[in-house]
């Protein structure tokens, strides 16, 4: 088809359209005329490409013509255009109905050979057509040959269906290897266990050479069935343990060297299993023979394998990060050696040991945190340590001494933490400050509860008040908390988005200082009139001085408040206040004779006329001046 590019206008006559209409109309015919060349190259692209796919067998070749170059610009009329058609139509050709019969039915195809082949040697089994030679021979020769069989399938383009048939082959394998041990007795112990270590290191070769996790996988399964199969009911324990080693030595190296951090899902908590059900079998309580040296080494020996993959190497250059690795397996791994530990050494009657250990972890994984590890790696380590550190205070100390143990945990991770604060810091350096901060936190309120609850865990009487060793934990209470919002306060100039803030941390430090000296005070006033005998107005005696201490102490806290000019502080004396004129009127009054009623409501009343006229006469300037273009109309918005 011919298309007539000349302008339509008459020649000799002048034309009606505008002159920017006149200009315009030629670009826009030779815009047409691009695309229409372009359609053109296109079509016949297209035909020489469909009759070179007719002309080619598609047994010979599947390779598809060059697809032709990208489509023109209007610039470039003339030039060929792209279009990957070979692909498109091969994948075209690809139909449901063809996918069906060539892939679907050639599997269910191998699916139902294997359920009558299983079916048939069961027969014949029965039957007793097969000894147990040829049994085993059939189960050697069958897996041998569905493993073979599976290569096939891989070169032709099937993976995943290959994948699946070596996994029934190894399995048959493996089951022909038990059978000739467990059922028929025609192999030693180690002929079958160098048997089924061959299999496995076969599947770990082809996982290696392959570069395919899910065979790693398979031969990690296997290595692991391999004890179950051979169990004999005996105690074997350092060839157990040997060999679990091995197998979890093999998989780390899999995951160092081919970032397959999926196999530790698989290895670490086989190898949990494995030591859960030795130890219940052969080391309870009620096997206190066992050597507690070689088990204590194999749980040594299992933490320290698998702390390897959360260390990089050098610049951590070829180490992928995944949370695997890095989070869930050295948390899994201290809480197995933690238990591991301490279930051993309670059933030694080893109780002592424990705090030491502890403390000897806390040391190694703060000494880990000098490897070349990632910041997460780094930070976890870290709060392993303190975790063990923490522990290891109850486990060595006992009453009070836990409780102040905590605290002073509490606030030297709380300085190290504003130490390592600072508006430019170096993303490790950011998160180790924040986990610390978080730690710090959690110390501090272990011991705040602690202090809450002594009277609980000190069960012994304590007869002399503010003299007693519960008074004295209470002052290291206050003093802790008190040193805990100083450190916060001075570190909020380096403030950062991290959670808690150290405003949050200031704060409730000082709100928790406030509850632990009151609820200190008004516990030893208690203890001094409790147990004093002989005095019939004891408990009266005892009430006033609850509430004169309240009163004093909520107009100590007030003054505070104004000299610092901290609403904060000021708010938290008032709600004591408050609280106190409520016991007063509710409670106080209730059995109060004349005279200590008069004394109660003028001590209460002065107090508050007190509070009242500071706040009327403003002599800290707490009010906000009126806003007023003058300063002179500012003033006296104030006075009014």
């Amino acid at each position: 088809m011919e298309f007539d590019s000349t302008p339509l206008r008459d020649s000799g006559k002048v034309s009606s359209m505008a002159p920017e209409d006149q200009q315009r109309q030629p670009d826009q015919e030779d815009r047409v005329a691009a695309e229409l060349a372009g359609l053109s190259a296109r079509v016949e692209s297209l035909e020489r490409q469909l009759a070179e796919l007719r002309a080619v067998s598609p047994g010979v070749s599947r390779q598809a013509a060059a697809p032709p170059p990208r489509p023109p610009v209007a610039s470039q009329v003339h030039a060929p255009i792209s279009l990957d058609f070979g692909q498109k139509l091969r994948r075209d050709t690809g139909s449901l109905e063809s996918r069906i019969g060539s892939q679907l039915f050639s599997r269910i195809g191998i699916v139902a050979l294997l359920v009558a082949t299983t079916l048939f040697l069961k027969w014949a089994i029965d039957n007793h057509w097969i000894g147990p030679i040829g049994r085993v021979a059939a189960g050697m020769v069958g897996g041998t040959g569905l493993v073979l069989w599976s290569e096939r399938f891989r070169k032709k383009g099937f993976p995943a269906f290959s994948y699946s048939l070596k996994a029934v082959g190894s399995g048959v394998l493996y089951l022909s290897l038990w059978a000739a041990f467990q059922l028929y007795h025609l192999l030693p112990a180690s002929a079958a266990l160098g048997a089924m270590v061959l299999v496995t290191a076969w599947n770990s070769y082809m996982a290696w050479v392959q570069n395919s996790q899910i065979l790693a996988a398979y031969a990690l399964a296997g290595g692991f069935a391999t004890p179950l199969l051979l169990a004999t009911g005996g105690n074997h324990e350092v060839f157990l343990f040997s060999y679990v080693l091995a197998i979890d030595i093999a998989a780390v190296v899999l995951v160092r060297l081919k970032n397959w951090s999926r196999l530790l899902l698989g290895a670490f908590p086989a190898t949990v299993a494995y030591f859960v059900g030795w130890y219940a079998e052969y080391y309870g309580a009620f096997n206190v023979g066992q050597p507690l040296g070689i088990t204590v080494l194999f749980i040594v020996l299992f933490f320290v394998t698998f702390l390897f993959p959360t260390i990089r190497r050098g610049n951590g250059s070829g180490y992928a990060w995944t949370p695997i690795a890095e989070v869930f397996l050295p948390l899994a791994d201290a809480m197995f050696v933690a238990l591991a530990l301490y279930s051993v050494l309670q059933d030694s009657h080893q109780h002592d040991l424990l705090p030491w250990i502890a403390v000897l972890f806390g040391a190694a994984y703060l000494g880990l945190m000098r490897l070349p590890q990632s910041r997460v790696s780094s930070a976890v380590h870290l709060s392993l340590a303190v975790v063990f550190l923490t522990v290891a205070i109850p486990l060595k100390a006992s009453g009070r001494w836990i409780t102040i143990g905590w605290l002073a945990e509490g606030v030297a991770l709380l300085w190290i933490s504003a130490r390592l604060s600072g508006p430019s810091l170096e993303p490790a350096s950011l998160s180790i400050h924040r986990t610390l901060r978080r730690l710090a936190v959690a110390a501090l309120g272990l011991g705040f509860f602690g202090l809450l609850v002594q009277p609980f865990w000190l069960s012994y009487r304590i007869d002399t008040a503010f003299l007693n060793s519960r008074f004295a934990t209470s002052l290291f209470g206050v003093a802790a908390l008190g040193a805990a919002a100083g450190i916060a306060l001075h570190a909020r100039r380096n403030e950062d988005a991290a959670t808690p803030s150290w405003l949050q941390i200031a704060g409730t430090s000082i709100v928790a200082l406030n509850l632990i000296a009151v609820l200190a005070c008004v516990r030893e006033l208690d203890t001094a009139w409790r147990y004093s005998v002989g005095n019939p107005e004891a408990e009266l005696q005892r009430s006033l001085a609850v509430s004169a201490f309240l009163m004093v102490y909520g107009g100590g806290l007030l003054a505070i408040g104004f000299w610092k000019r901290s609403a904060f502080i000021r708010w938290q004396a008032l709600v004591l206040l408050v609280f106190t004129i409520g016991k007063t009127f509710l409670y106080d009054t209730r059995d109060l004779s004349q005279g200590y009623r008069v004394l109660s409501f003028l001590g209460l009343g002065a107090l508050l006329m007190a509070v009242s006229f500071a706040y009327q006469k403003d002599w800290l300037s707490l009010r906000e001046p009126a806003r007023s273009v003058s300063g002179d109309n500012a003033r006296e918005g104030v006075d009014r």
